[in-house]
């Protein structure tokens, strides 16, 4: 299967990302977001004797695995960055790149729940055998709860009142599919804000479902500690949530963004980001591929 499957997944802002790498031949990376392996195809086409470890949660992923022998493949959640790394016995790498959200071939398949455009049972589960789907979360969460849900992963409007119809359907039995949460978002949606409003409430069901800003968190500080003094930790995100995180991170190495310091005033910090800026797509870019266009890249080097 050929690696870069564009079919799958268009990587964003690949000769960035790859440049922000500034990858060494005979180095170990990690790629913990593999997808359709079009960042990874570009990594490998880089190395000689280096390493490149692959991560992916989705059993869809392994259909692009490419048989190459500087190349591992790893099928977890990028939260168990650090005891992969060990079971294949890598104790540091130089680079790591990070492409987080939703891939092409996710919101397109159409059968798991991601897409406003397709009927589906409401899933949303990137790895499909574990964890809580959106149905569930739908159907058994308190109303107050799921009000919270929207208004903070979502930055949803009136997230009360939606959370209130929400529970008049599902205690109609009317809260199973896609379309049966399209059909209350319809109701509620500002005028011709409609698709914007549809994104932020699937996005807060998808960030929760998947537990996305707790997997971050740990793929963040595991890096830290992963990387050699001078590797590239580079991160793709697409929305401000995550961006939030990773700006504090890099800058401060706490996730609140609050610069923590030793008994001399030395600021105590894991990584130095590289641009005070986010690097965002190219117009070029952007009318190629319009997924692209919310998508912000950071760039940092671990300290010694």
């Amino acid at each position: 299967m050929n690696m870069d499957n564009g079919a799958y997944h268009i990587p964003v802002l690949l000769g960035e990302a790859i440049d922000a790498l500034q990858i060494d031949p005979n180095g170990v990376y990690a790629d913990v977001t593999y997808g359709g392996g079009g960042h990874s195809a570009e990594i490998l086409k880089r190395l000689t004797g280096g390493k490149l470890l692959a991560f992916d949660q989705d059993p869809a992923a392994r259909a692009n695995v490419a048989k190459d022998p500087r190349f591992v493949f790893v099928p977890q959640n990028f939260r168990y960055l650090r005891s992969s790394l060990l079971l294949y016995r890598v104790k540091q790498i130089d680079g790591l790149l990070a492409d987080l959200g939703v891939s092409s071939h996710q919101f397109d398949e159409g059968t798991r729940g991601f897409s406003i455009r397709s009927e589906a049972p409401l899933d949303m589960r990137m790895n499909p055998n574990q964890g809580q789907s959106a149905r569930e979360i739908l159907n058994s969460w308190p109303k107050e709860e799921l009000a919270a849900l929207f208004k903070e992963y979502g930055e949803v409007e009136r997230a009360g009142l939606l959370a209130s119809r929400i529970d008049e359907e599902r205690q109609a039995g009317h809260m199973e599919t896609t379309g049966d949460l399209l059909r209350v978002l319809h109701k509620l949606a500002p005028p011709r804000k409609e698709l914007k409003y549809f994104a932020q409430v699937f996005q807060a069901l998808r960030i929760q479902v998947n537990d996305e800003m707790g997997a971050l968190k740990d793929v963040l500080e595991q890096a830290a500690e992963v990387l050699k003094p001078g590797g590239r930790l580079v991160v793709i995100s697409y929305h401000s949530l995550e961006d939030r995180l990773v700006k504090n991170f890099m800058r401060s190495g706490s996730f609140s963004g609050e610069v923590r310091k030793d008994f001399f005033g030395n600021t105590l910090r894991p990584f130095k980001p590289l641009q005070s800026k986010p690097i965002s797509p190219s117009e070029e870019e952007i009318t190629r591929n319009p997924r692209s266009r919310s998508a912000k890249m950071r760039i940092a080097i671990k300290l010694p």
